[in-house]
């Protein structure tokens, strides 16, 4: 059995002592110490891993004041801090090994918005598509677009000076901040607002730290203005940190604005506790062009003409992305816009949008660049074509496919992936061909593959080296990719730092401003954070201090990763390759991914919170000894002993325990992660492993065995609920076992209504049908959901079919294994899977599709049951009833409805949006078929995930994941309930529980409209639902 795993870095006691202080105050956010939470923030989207002593998650201003004025004691003056948003940095600007200060938990509220003035007040925590989400309705945004925007924060933003797409138009974060509420080192409150010279003097003559930091400032500026303004470059993709440059806007030195120092400062400086930003009016019209070419080059070369025709943005995204697209859910948005044209492949494409407010100017200039492509398309190296659109979902998916290009790159096969260092220079336009010819060059010297995206209209490309830092060998690159590229970018006039701010590669400061210019530098740093207490080591270090700042050799992910055993790599080689993209982290409720981490906003419950936790749990298990060694099952009286002691021994595992028991394997992850972290995947091996150490509540058998036990019991359906759903029986299940409302039988039983049913066929009777009638046939393959809690609806599909002209075999029912696998109960789930295998297989002999009913279900035969049997894929196709029945389209054309009852509203099921990627516009297409309008419901999950909803322990996330999203889209009235289908047994039953009504499924909304149409075409209409009970 797996050992005890007690090898953690307990945090500090001089940390453990201000912590403790710290709630002594009145800190009202949490305060965490555990070694979960400091792993989970170990790491962002950089190479790096630091470990911090803590955590913390303040409320508001007043908590942050709290932290930072006891950090001034001077027993605490050796406290560090860094203040952390979304953890999308490349560069680790927001690691440390002190105190992490996350403020995107709590402090994540819009807090005023003035259109008048054109203005929005926000906290720090507040992510930016949450913001323009908001905004979208009044016409206004706020205009830096990055390519995090769904996780990226507004206090991240400003730490970093973010731009993103359209910066040669919109600019950067800076120029879009009117006022920035901040606190200093030692809880001084500083408001940072432009100021005219008469109101500088008055700042300058205030007393404390705050005059003198607008003394200082002031004083560097002016008299370092000539030295200044040589050095600091003449780029619109300008650099992160301290920006000198631009604190006088203009010569006349009319406006002081310390926004531009702040902005970029990488919390060196300030806690930003509110920002006051000017919003930008939304553009009227919008038209995107996809410039397709044979190569990379091709691409780099266009971008003159691309930047002449003055588009709002040009973003390139290269071979290695749009092929690793190609396995992503993404592709199937876009694969017609980025299609090859004739013979010649598309590997390289340019995104190019325009943007204004009068349509025909907008649209003069596609027209104009269409032309040239079009005239110039058959010379070599030229564009070979292009894609145009105007369609808002379109453009949408096109710049989806740019965002997710970074994320995707962690999806690289082999053991080295593109991974960032190098990947946030700039050098003017002009230079960028040949900048990067040499940079390719460099990279290709040491053997290197690479992958390449970014704004060539403003001279940045993001370059990615692909290597293995599990190895000693390509850590050494490292450092020698690291300073070429410092010497190409000084060659050709540039800088290190576009955009995504400085952390790991502070180093190479001095070295691009010289040594004048940097000890100034430090002087600005010694006035606003003299003791070296926010984020140090970032940037520059006080001119007094003594400490350095941080190095391109700092502890590195693949310092722990190599730890990890061989054997335990390759099995868990998904998790291992999670990148820190931190696309886990979308706020959107009403986006799939991972529902938990929405509810929680705890980063543990994220795919990589979960992910990270479990590489530590794999390394500790590796330093323990051999992987065969250390998993064999444990007797019962060692695991009883085991348990006994769970409350007084300390065991990582434990901690691997609660990531994991909060997930709903929903397997949103699986496919809308770029990397496709499967979390329910390891977790149910972990599991596995866990109660090979420990006793397993008897719930986990319960709920395990729940197929096997609702067959017995549905040959007895009243009995059976007369049992389970008596007060007694459910206080019981309540209190003993942890399961709240049980679900009742379905009376009377499946059985028994089959039996009702005319024309069924049997297995016998299939075998004997000639092949040609086959084909009219179909068996449907019972689940454990319906047939004994919604049977009505499996008879429902049969009348469907057989109304569609179908003959139809019931299978005998089997036990699918889908709640072992969610249970870890691997011993069990293997042998039944394979079973069934070998009797499907059979079953697939007859020449008859084969079609399921519950997704969860379904889905499970392709993606549980082939990894457990060691398949690519089940030799056996178990189809959806909307992938069979888009097949019949001559069936269904033909029986068109005349006069539709209704419009209807499809809310999917989370694992089949995610793993069927065509699913829910399968349906649309099947109504459509039909005559029938059906509109798909952009919805997150809806929290009953199975048995997760019924556990007692997850009642009150279940009821809020509910209420984030699908909550929002139940009408009150009848005739709009009746509009509302579901695909998913929990899904319906959740509707049940906390709206009152049962949604129908798409296939009674079928029936119903089928057995209308007849009924109107040869007596009066009789307008009935349709009902589950």
């Amino acid at each position: 059995m797996i050992p005890r795993l007690s090898l953690v870095e307990p945090a500090q006691g001089r940390y453990l002592a201000f912590l403790e202080a710290l709630g002594q105050q009145g800190f009202r956010g949490e305060i965490r110490s555990d070694y979960g939470t400091r792993l989970v923030q170990s790491t962002d989207n950089s190479i790096y891993q630091i470990l911090p002593q803590a955590a913390v998650f303040p409320i508001d201003k007043s908590d942050l004041k709290i932290l930072l004025k006891l950090a001034a004691y001077e027993k605490y003056r050796d406290i560090r801090f860094a203040p952390r948003g979304g953890g999308t940095g490349t560069n680790g600007q927001s690691l440390t090994d002190g105190i992490i200060i996350d403020c995107s938990r709590h402090m994540n509220d819009i807090r005023e918005l003035n259109l008048e003035q054109g203005w929005v007040k926000v906290g720090p925590g507040v992510v930016l598509d949450q913001l323009n989400d908001f905004l979208q309705p009044y016409g206004v945004f706020f205009a830096p677009n990055l390519s995090p925007s769904s996780r990226a924060t507004l206090g991240g933003m400003i730490s970093t000076d973010a731009c993103g797409k359209g910066s040669r138009v919109y600019g950067r974060t800076s120029d879009h901040l009117l006022e920035l509420s901040c606190l200093l080192s030692n809880g001084e409150e500083l408001n940072s607002v432009p100021l005219n010279p008469k109101e500088l003097t008055s700042w300058k003559e205030v007393s404390g730290r705050t005059g003198e930091v607008y003394r200082v400032v002031d004083e560097i500026v002016c008299r370092q203005a000539e030295l200044i303004k040589e050095i600091f470059p003449k780029m619109s993709r300008f650099m992160t940190g301290y920006n000198l440059a631009q604190v006088y806007s203009n010569d006349q030195q009319l406006v002081f604005n310390l926004n531009y120092l702040l902005a970029g400062s990488e919390g060196t400086l300030v806690l930003v506790h509110e920002a006051k930003l000017k919003l930008t009016s939304l553009p009227a019209f919008q038209e995107l062009i996809v410039v397709k070419y044979e190569s990379f080059d091709d691409a780099l070369q266009a971008a003159g003409i691309l930047v002449q025709s003055d588009p709002t943005a040009i973003e390139t995204v290269d071979e290695k992305i749009l092929s690793l697209a190609r396995r992503d859910e993404i592709y199937y948005k876009v694969k017609d816009f980025i299609a090859d044209e004739g013979s010649r492949p598309t590997r390289t494409i340019n995104l190019v949008e325009f943007s204004g407010n009068e349509k025909s100017e907008v649209k003069a200039k596609v027209d104009q660049l269409a032309q040239i492509i079009h005239e110039r398309k058959e010379i070599s190296g030229e564009a070979t074509g292009f894609y145009r659109t105007e369609i808002s979902q379109e453009i949408k998916d096109l710049w989806n496919l740019r965002k997710k290009g970074v994320g995707l790159l962690g999806n690289t096969k082999g053991r080295r992936k593109p991974i960032p260092f190098v990947e946030d220079t700039a050098v003017p336009p002009e230079n960028l061909a040949a900048y990067i010819r040499e940079f390719r060059d460099l990279l290709e010297s040491f053997g290197l593959e690479y992958a390449m995206f970014g704004h060539v209209d403003v001279g940045c490309l993001h370059v990615r080296p692909a290597l293995d830092l599990k190895t000693t060998e390509d850590e050494e690159i490292v450092r020698k990719i690291s300073d070429g590229v410092c010497q190409l970018v000084r060659k050709y006039g540039g800088v290190m730092w576009a955009e995504h701010g400085r952390g790991f590669r502070t180093e190479y400061t001095e070295e691009h401003f010289g040594s004048e210019l940097y000890q100034e530098l430090r002087k600005i740093k010694q006035v606003f954070d003299p003791l070296n207490q926010l984020n140090p080591g970032k940037i520059v270090t006080p001119l007094e201090s003594k400490e350095q700042t941080v190095s391109v050799e700092a502890p590195l992910r693949g310092h722990r990763d190599r730890q990890i055993h061989s054997n335990w790599q390759e099995e868990f080689a998904v998790t291992i390759s999670c990148n820190g993209n931190g696309a886990c982290f979308h706020y959107d409720p009403n986006h799939v991914m991972c529902p938990s981490s929405k509810i929680t906003r705890d980063r543990i419950h994220s795919p990589k919170g979960r992910a990270g936790i479990m590489r530590e749990w794999l390394r500790q298990l590796s330093l323990a000894g051999d992987s065969d060694e250390v998993r064999s099952s444990g007797g019962l009286a060692a695991k009883f002993l085991n348990s006994a002691k769970k409350a007084k021994e300390y065991d990582y595992s434990h901690e691997v325990f609660e990531a994991m028991s909060g997930c709903l394997a929903c397997k949103a992850c699986a496919s809308q992660c770029p990397v496709h972290v499967d979390v329910p995947e390891f977790r149910s091996k972990f599991l596995h492993e866990y109660y090979g150490r420990y006793l397993r509540p008897f719930r986990d058998y319960l709920v395990g065995t729940t197929e096997w036990s609702g067959q017995i019991l549905s040959k007895i359906p009243r009995l059976g609920n007369a049992l389970l759903g008596n007060a007694l029986s459910t206080k019981a299940l309540e209190q003993l076992v942890g399961l709240i409302d049980a679900p009742p039988l379905s009376t009377p039983n499946l059985a028994n209504q089959l039996t009702k049913v005319e024309g069924l066929l049997t297995i016998e009777g299939l075998r004997k049908l000639p092949t040609a009638q086959k084909k009219f046939s179909v068996i449907l393959l019972q689940d454990a959901f319906t047939s004994f809690y919604e049977a009505p609806l499996v008879i429902h599909f049969v009348k469907l079919l057989q109304n569609l002209g179908f003959g139809v075999c019931v299978a005998p029912f089997r036990p699918n294994g889908k709640p072992l696998h969610i249970k870890g109960l691997l011993n069990w789930f293997n042998p039944l899977a394979r079973k069934n295998s070998e009797w499907l297989q059979k079953l697939a002999t007859l020449g008859v599709s084969i079609v399921g009913i519950e997704p969860s279900m379904v889905l499970t035969y392709r993606d549980e049951y082939p990894k457990s049997l060691g398949f690519k894929q089940l030799p056996v196709e178990i189809m959806l009833p909307q992938e069979w029945l888009i097949q019949q389209t001559d069936q269904l054309r033909s029986n068109r409805i005349l006069e539709p009852m209704r419009s209807y509203r499809l809310l999917g099921h989370c694992s089949e949006k995610t793993l069927a990627l065509q699913s829910q516009q399968q349906w649309q297409n099947v109504f459509k078929a039909l005559g029938l309008d059906l509109k798909l419901e952009a919805t997150g999950c809806c929290g009953m995930a199975g048995t997760y909803g019924h556990e007692k322990e997850h009642y009150e996330e279940s009821k809020g994941i509910f209420k984030m999203s699908w909550q929002h889209h139940m009408p009150n009235e009848l005739t709009q309930q009746a509009t509302i289908l579901a695909t998913g047994y929990s899904c319906r039953s959740q509707v049940k529980r906390f709206s009152g009504f049962r949604p129908m499924h798409p296939l009674q909304a079928l029936l119903q409209e089928i057995s209308e149409n007849t009924s109107v075409t040869n007596t009066k209409p009789t307008k009935t639902f349709l009902s589950n009970a």
